[in-house]
């Protein structure tokens, strides 16, 4: 196995993990206000977040930027939270293009703080050589980011074709799912903010 195919699997086995529950709960954070045909709007999002973990993922890694593990380890549920509050905020509200681009910056600069957490993992498994690694590993998060995503979204359409079975009214079987998802994430969230904030 090359040393590329073994970053880009530890990559992968890093965010597609139970033990990266709070990556994961974000990524669910950001899907949940987002139906199957908005589908170029879900990917404008993730692509935000992509952007910030990588900038903050290379800066970190090479030395560039050094941040306390605990303040992230904390600030990472926080992301997490805020998020889910922006989505019960925004229930029922029309998608104008200026959410849109509010929300593509709200990932990204929340991706620079998950960056940040990828980063005290990848630290710890470098020598001298950092190109290959990071290369890889990012390869590998966002590849597990797509297998998430993807369960996901397929997770939502079946809950919202059951929630659309029991609730006739058009759009309030989506409103119920971004409002129970949101809810459950936020509360898994507060949990990890409380533990973490002796930080």
């Amino acid at each position: 196995m090359s040393d590329l195919t073994t970053y880009i699997t530890l990559g992968f086995h890093h965010i597609a993990n139970l033990d990266a529950a709070d990556h994961i709960l974000f990524l669910l954070a950001l899907a949940a206000v987002y139906r199957v045909a908005e589908w170029r709007s879900a990917i404008w999002v993730i692509t935000a977040f992509t952007v910030g973990h990588s900038i903050t993922l290379a800066l970190a890694v090479t030395g560039a930027l050094t941040l306390p593990t605990g303040l992230i380890e904390f600030l990472i549920p926080v992301t997490i939270l805020a998020t889910c509050i922006e989505n019960l905020l925004a229930i029922g509200k029309t998608v104008s293009p200026g959410r849109r681009h509010f929300r593509a910056v709200l990932a990204g600069v929340f991706g620079l703080v998950h960056g940040a957490g990828f980063a005290n993992y990848l630290k710890a498994l470098f020598v001298d050589r950092i190109v290959v690694p990071l290369f890889g590993f990012n390869v590998g998060i966002e590849l597990g980011q797509l297998v998430i995503l993807g369960m996901a979204a397929l997770g939502f359409v079946l809950v919202d074709q059951a929630l659309g079975a029991w609730r006739k009214p058009a759009g309030s079987a989506f409103r119920l799912r971004v409002a129970g998802v949101s809810l459950v994430v936020a509360i898994f969230a507060a949990r990890m903010v409380i533990q973490r904030s002796s930080w």
